[in-house]
């Protein structure tokens, strides 16, 4: 894909679920459980929970790894979901700025030996 139309889909792109709304509307009704017994499985607050459904605060590693062990989702899908989630938040709060940031780029071998890109 060009670089035009990686930044033309960036702009476009739909907001990123949060994953406590994945967890609370999809994963929880599933699994015919209560926020009260999931907290209690989960070995968290209610409170902590209700933050994470509310989209009030995220999903840690420490919550993915428990998440995991709960329903079966690995842990790196509720991170990946995370991170798409605040990437989205972040390039939304910085659309002014952005663009006033010099670009310097590494080369596309320096980019490979980081792991940064793949080897295609």
């Amino acid at each position: 894909m060009n670089t035009h139309a990686s930044a033309k889909m960036s702009r476009h792109e739909p907001e990123a679920l949060h994953p406590g709304s994945l967890l609370g509307d999809f994963v929880l009704p599933r699994l015919d459980v209560t926020i009260s017994q999931a907290a209690r499985d989960l070995g968290v607050s209610r409170q902590t929970l209700h933050r994470i459904l509310d989209s009030r605060a995220s999903v840690t590693p420490e919550m993915a790894v428990r998440l995991e062990a709960f329903c079966g989702i690995p842990a790196v899908f509720w991170l990946e979901l995370q991170c798409a989630h605040d990437l989205r938040r972040a390039r939304a709060s910085l659309v002014q700025a952005l663009p006033r940031i010099p670009r310097y780029r590494l080369s596309r071998l320096a980019m490979r030996q980081l792991g940064a890109i793949d080897g295609r």
